[in-house]
């Protein structure tokens, strides 16, 4: 009777560490959809694009400087996934963009070697789908549907749902094949991170 109720301990032991594996991986693979684009920048657009575009009511001028928000918050996002960031001598995170030779520039970069910090093709393939991730996300909001084309919002219904997730899906498995450890400008520094400073190439 005893090796029964152990054995039923087990098994609902096992279920339970599964269910936390799945929700654990859940949890990951959303963090790293969202990883791609930089959280300054996603959040400025946010926060202005319904001031710009009067929420979907736009006059020639709100059109204007919600085109200018979207283009300058699309180039953020595609510079951004050039630059880094290092602890420097003096204990202080500086950050700076990375070029064929290292990282530029290399203040207080005495203890480190910018040089592991260089462009790689991996850089141009985060910063081409963080552009098309951004493009999907400022497009397809509901204050710029309204703006730029409001019928689009009834006629394209089944678009505006699937287009999200589908590119979403399509950017998280380019960037498992290219995996980013940067964490430049705009991007949360974790300990994870720091832990992987080590392992630049």
């Amino acid at each position: 009777m005893g090796g029964s109720t152990s054995t039923s301990s087990n098994t609902v032991s096992l279920l339970t560490t599964k269910k936390k594996t799945v929700k654990d991986r859940t949890f990951t693979a959303a963090g790293n959809l969202i990883k791609p684009l930089p959280t300054g920048t996603v959040f400025l657009f946010q926060f202005l694009n319904p001031f710009l575009s009067n929420t979907g009511h736009c006059a020639t001028a709100n059109k204007y400087l919600s085109a200018i928000l979207i283009g300058i918050s699309g180039l953020s996002c595609c510079f951004a996934s050039f630059t880094d960031s290092y602890t420097g001598s003096d204990g202080k995170t500086h950050y700076g963009v990375a070029t064929a030779k290292g990282l530029w520039p290399s203040t207080n970069s005495n203890s480190v070697d910018l040089s592991n910090y260089k462009l790689r093709f991996g850089d141009f393939v985060h910063a081409f789908f963080s552009l098309i991730l951004f493009a999907v996300v400022s497009l397809l909001d509901t204050n710029t549907v309204r703006c730029f084309y409001p019928g689009f919002e009834s006629t394209e219904k089944v678009l505006l749902q699937v287009l999200p997730p589908v590119t979403a899906v399509i950017a998280g498995t380019v960037f498992c094949v290219f995996p980013n450890n940067r964490h430049g400008i705009g991007y949360p520094f974790s300990s994870s991170d720091s832990s992987q400073d080590s392992d630049k190439s």
